[in-house]
This record gives C-alpha cells, structure tokens and sequence, in this order.
C-alpha cells in the first residue's frame, strides 16, 4: 500500500483493511495507529494474536511511516487441519510447533456459527492462516516492516535478542487467567517506561482475561493512563 499525503488516515486505516478477515473495528484499529505512531519512545511493536493480518497491516502502516519501527507478529498460524471438533459441537485446534503440540481455545471454545460463518471459509482458498497473513502483508507492501514468528510468546520472548525493547505490545492470545498472566510477565521483560500494552477482549466475557488484567496491571504499580475503548484495553507502563 503506497501512503497517500492527501488522504485522511483514517480513510487510508479504512481502505487497507476492507478486504483483510478479522474482528477489530475501524476506531479501535485507529487507536492503535495512533498509539504507534505518537509515542516517541524506543522499541518495536508486538503482536500476539495476528490471524490474517487486520491490525498488523495497521501497526505495519504506522511502523512503515515511522521509518524505525518493526513490528513482529506472533501467531500459531493454524492450518485447516490444526482444527477439530469438540464434543458439544464447537470447535479448537492444535499445532505443533518444533515438535511440541499446542492448543488453543481450549477454555473458550468457538462456537459453531462464527466457525463456519468466519473461519471455514478462509480454508476453502487457503491451506492455513499463514498463507492469507503473507499475502496480505505482501499485498500492502508491508514486508520490511511486518515480520511473522510461528509459536507462542513464550518461544519468541526465549528467542529474542538480549536487547530487545517493545513500545507497544497487542495482546489476543490465550484468553485464560494463567495464560494471560504470561503474557504479561514476557512483555514486561522488553515494555519500554512509556510503552503501551492494548488487551483485546478486555472487561467483556472473558473471565479469564479481566482477571489478569485486574491482578497485574490495575492492582499494579507499574502502569497509569488506562483507558477502555468498547472490548479493548489500553494502559502505559509508568515512567521514572
């Protein structure tokens, strides 16, 4: 995708993202552009939880505008055959990754509708997730900015260089209190003092999440400016 001067961001943040799968309204991918984009702090962007590509080609925009910034996209990427379905009828997959299986919407299932509503379909055309995020990376000429890593957090924080800072981090991994929790822990080990972490799903109807939240960062004294926009939330680790 070419930037346009003469365009109004917001219309360029609508344009680039009409056609890419995904759940993340128009406003709330605009908060993230501009939380990228205006906040002069060191670091690069991560995000966990990518799918095709919706919020990572936004965060690529406004890392590509910045000309410094990059933005790592941490997803397990699964294929249509990682999926499987539950005895009541919904659904969850399982990938495995350098030799070790993982699972995922295993406390929260999908439930069929929104399966076969927004997830079959997607494997109809495509062999998995990944391919569709590449090629929409690619599409938007986002390649040198946006960068995949098929795994967990867990594996991209072991793997990650010692010096390694992040200035914003978008959370929609694992939505279980334990899983969350480690989430947090790893971003906490490269958050720059004014950087950012957005949960989705936040204060909606994930116990799990609201309870992370809750315990880590609301009763925590390393974090201010918290903010909720409908089902995301956004919070700045406090500085010096």
């Amino acid at each position: 995708m070419n930037s346009n001067k003469t365009t109004p961001v917001v219309n360029q943040i609508e344009n680039l993202v009409a056609t890419i799968p995904g759940w993340s309204p128009n406003d709330q991918l605009f908060a993230l552009f501009n939380l990228v984009f205006l906040t002069r702090t060191e670091g690069e962007i991560i995000e966990l939880g990518t799918w095709c590509g919706r919020s990572a080609s936004v965060l690529g925009l406004a890392a590509k505008l910045l000309g410094h910034t990059k933005v790592y996209c941490v997803d397990l990427f699964p294929a249509g055959e990682d999926w499987f379905k539950n005895a009541d009828g919904t659904y969850s997959f399982s990938v495995e990754v350098e030799g070790r299986r993982y699972g995922a919407y295993e406390d929260q299932t999908v439930w069929a509708e929104p399966f076969e509503r927004d997830i079959a379909p997607l494997y109809e055309k495509y062999h998995g997730v990944l391919d569709v995020f590449l090629e929409t990376i690619d599409k938007n000429e986002l390649k040198d900015v946006v960068i995949p890593f098929k795994g967990t957090l867990d594996m991209f924080a072991q793997q990650a260089p010692k010096d390694f800072k992040c200035k914003l981090a978008f959370v929609d991994g694992d939505h279980s209190y334990d899983a969350v929790c480690k989430d947090i822990a790893n971003i906490e080990r490269f958050l720059v003092p004014g950087g950012w972490i957005c949960f989705d799903d936040a204060f909606s109807v994930y116990d799990g999440v609201n309870k992370a939240i809750t315990d880590k960062i609301i009763n925590s004294t390393q974090y201010d400016l918290c903010q909720q926009l409908t089902r995301k939330f956004f919070v700045a680790r406090r500085k010096p």
